[in-house]
């Protein structure tokens, strides 16, 4: 007798992130994010562990952290819109040039609380565990 329903797959879980690799500051995180999600895009499709680095994370853990951060009003929207317009270009503002003095300050600003958030997780150098 066939099933009421169709089967349904769960997505795999990859329980052995022992070899995974830590992203060495929230800077390289998020450049990783961006080109990521520019390539999803772009359509490219994503399978765990076929990079040149195992990374303890997903692009989307990534936003997620940002996201937190932003529900607890840790950055504003000014940070957001200078980590997406410097992150599409994966380079950082340069502060030795006049008009991204500003943009630096801000990018520097998120970037330390995504070091925060990012370090909790284990995404970034390694994890903090809390008391």
């Amino acid at each position: 007798m066939p099933a009421a329903f169709p089967v349904q797959r769960a997505a795999p879980v990859y329980s052995d992130l022992a070899g995974a690799k830590p992203f060495a500051t929230a800077e390289e995180a998020w450049f990783w994010t961006m080109a990521a999600l520019r390539a999803r895009r772009e359509g490219a499709r994503f399978r765990a562990a076929i990079g040149s680095a195992i990374r303890p994370c997903e692009p989307d853990d990534v936003v997620r952290c940002l996201d937190r951060l932003w529900r607890q009003r840790q950055v504003e929207a000014v940070h957001l819109r200078v980590l997406g317009w410097y992150g599409e270009r994966q380079a950082p503002p340069d502060p030795r040039h006049p008009g991204d003095r500003g943009p630096a300050r801000l990018w520097h600003e998120a970037m330390q609380r995504l070091d925060g958030a990012l370090r909790a997780k284990g995404i970034v150098g390694e994890a903090v565990l809390m008391p």
